[in-house]
């Protein structure tokens, strides 16, 4: 599929991802909708820090994904679209799982119901690795069994078996995405390497932190942009789950001391009992298998981790950035 003047919706765009997404998909010469959380500061979340003259080719929709009324209204007239709107902090879904499940299942049963009614051409439904649980094999590929061990985790297989379903019932033109752990530029403090860069820079030399042995596997977020778009012009993927990944892994310990070497050496670690998930839903290990999106699409990783921690690093040095963030608490 040639994305060239393709009308498309991305849900989420003013998320981390979505944002980075929306960018590419206007490079790529797309009509680009963005579907933003609706709220009563009629902010676009990340979509407001992006150039004016780019903001002036986006067309925004403000909406809620819970609302089938406003998600088929946004879709229609649609060719492709990018389904990103979830709510994904894995601490808050301990505390708030009804929420999970009324964004995440019922928000993307809304896209596929509007998808099917408007015979839209490409649907790219994001899961992510956090399907998996920790690790039986290495690396992870796409035959990996689901494990639940979060509420995250669970309302995100749900959505996943329902675009299965969808597919395999009604014939519907969706691909499952799958990326690992996404970093870069504009990401939330809910994730790690947000975390340890705004504390650094705020200048803590106490570095508070969870479980340092967990391993993940790190995919700069220009890099899982570039994922989705390649999986929705190759006529290969409908149909399919395919992973986003690197197949390089990394510890927390690992991660921590690295950002500390760079950013300040006189800086420690500490663990915070509040930053530890409980035992049985910690995910030890998560290395993805990235053979299918390399067998199917022209997608290959430009970044590695050094790379995309140095692009992170700047953005966050910047100090209207930093100012965003509130590195002094512990972000749910």
């Amino acid at each position: 599929m040639d994305l060239k003047n393709k009308k498309v919706l991305i849900t989420g765009a003013d998320g981390f991802i979505g944002s980075h997404l929306t960018e590419q998909l206007l490079e790529e010469g797309c009509q680009v909708r963005a579907f933003v959380y609706y709220n009563s500061f009629n902010s676009w979340g990340w979509l407001d820090s992006l150039p004016k003259e780019t903001l002036e080719k986006i067309e925004i929709f403000s909406g809620d994904i819970r609302d089938p009324n406003g998600v088929k209204t946004a879709m229609k007239g649609v060719d492709v679209v990018f389904h990103l709107a979830a709510l994904i902090a894995i601490p808050f879904s301990y505390h708030s799982p009804d929420s999970y499940v009324d964004t995440n299942i019922k928000g993307t049963l809304n896209v596929l119901q509007a998808a099917r009614d408007l015979n839209i051409q490409k649907l790219l439904v994001t899961s992510t690795s956090e399907v998996y649980g920790t690790a039986r094999y290495v690396p992870i590929d796409e035959k990996h069994p689901f494990q639940g061990q979060s509420p995250y985790s669970a309302t995100k297989i749900g959505a996943d078996r329902l675009a299965e379903s969808f597919y395999k019932s009604f014939e519907l033109p969706v691909v499952i995405v799958r990326p690992f752990n996404t970093f870069g530029p504009r990401q939330s403090a809910r994730a790690i390497i947000p975390t340890i860069i705004s504390q650094l820079l705020s200048g803590k030399e106490e570095i508070k932190l969870g479980n340092l042995t967990p391993t993940r596997d790190f995919l700069f977020v220009k890099d899982t942009a570039k994922g989705f778009i390649e999986i929705a012009k190759s006529d290969k993927t409908v149909g399919e789950e395919i992973n986003i990944a690197t197949g390089v892994e990394i510890s927390m310990g690992d991660l921590a001391n690295h950002l500390i070497e760079i950013i300040n050496p006189k800086a420690k670690v500490v663990t915070e009992d509040q930053r530890l998930r409980p035992a049985q839903s910690e995910v030890d290990r998560l290395l993805g298998c990235n053979k299918k999106i390399q067998a199917l699409t022209a997608w290959k990783p430009q970044f590695d981790i050094k790379k995309g921690l140095n692009q992170t690093i700047a953005w966050f040095s910047k100090a209207e950035n930093l100012s965003q963030y509130k590195s002094n608490i512990y972000n749910l």
